[in-house]
């Protein structure tokens, strides 16, 4: 079933202030004025998300257009459709089609999140095999992995319930996941996924022993922008978005996430979504 999900809760501050202002004793001419004054910040508040939301999407598609064509012209010329390439500049045009594919990924994370702010992200709940989503992210990372030395050790049973989900962004959550612990791991170390059923939901778990996350930062590891200061994790390419797009999705399947960390000793990031019943 087709829905469109949002960032919109009856919990958000204004609604807070309103419902707290039902219970206070005031005169009805003060609690009046009050109310007209939050519900019209609110529906100023929801129209700045929707412009907003509507330039996000002018901008994404304006960026799109050119990236796919250098993803496409710098692949066939790393497949010498145009004559032959040295090894030296297949190199330099591996490092083109990263940093495209950086860019990619960075315009669709802005997109999802504006659309979710403005409830406009539209979602196609169902049953989905979590092994198959699982192993469809891993063909593609592996490569990374690998010549990063990095060791993966998979256990997803293929038995496992099926999960409710929309099927694209289900991949996301997956691939975000596991681009993080990739990320952040030094060379040579493994990295674990898991998946298992536990009180009505299938939890799927990724453990590295990378750089780890500081008591200080854990509080923010999910807010929209956020990188640690630490010098490990500026070294590596980010924009803090991977992960507040995990959350917001996994939520929007009344699922949960959440993660264990210490540093310097890595970190266990951890999904939950509902079996389908």
């Amino acid at each position: 079933m087709r829905k469109e999900i949002s960032l919109s809760h009856p919990d958000t501050p204004i609604q807070q202030a309103l419902d707290l202002l039902a219970e206070l004793d005031l005169p009805d001419e003060t609690r009046q004025q009050l109310t007209t004054y939050l519900t019209s910040a609110s529906d100023e508040l929801a129209a700045a998300h929707e412009e907003k939301a509507k330039f996000v999407s002018v901008v994404t598609h304006e960026l799109r257009i050119p990236m796919t064509s250098i993803q496409g012209y710098t692949d066939l010329m790393r497949q010498e459709a145009v004559g032959p390439v040295t090894d030296q500049q297949k190199e330099f045009l591996g490092v083109i089609r990263n940093n495209v594919e950086r860019m990619s990924a960075l315009v669709g994370d802005l997109s999802d999140i504006s659309k979710l702010e403005a409830g406009r992200l539209v979602i196609d709940p169902a049953p989905l095999p979590l092994y198959g989503y699982v192993e469809e992210v891993l063909k593609d990372l592996r490569p990374q992995m690998e010549a990063k030395g990095q060791v993966l050790e998979v256990d997803v049973p293929e038995d496992l319930p099926r999960v409710v989900a929309d099927p694209q962004r289900l991949q996301q959550i997956i691939a975000n996941l596991l681009r993080n612990a990739h990320l952040y791991s030094s060379e040579d170390k493994p990295i674990q996924v898991k998946a298992l059923e536990q009180n009505g939901f299938v939890r799927l778990e990724v453990m590295d022993q990378g750089v780890g996350i500081g008591e200080e930062d854990q509080q923010h590891i999910f807010q929209q922008f956020f990188r640690s200061d630490d010098a490990a994790v500026r070294e590596e390419p980010g924009w803090g978005l991977g992960l507040r797009v995990a959350k917001l999705l996994t939520e929007a399947f009344d699922g949960h996430i959440g993660f264990e960390s210490q540093l310097g000793a890595g970190s266990t990031f951890w999904v939950e979504l509902p079996i389908d019943k």
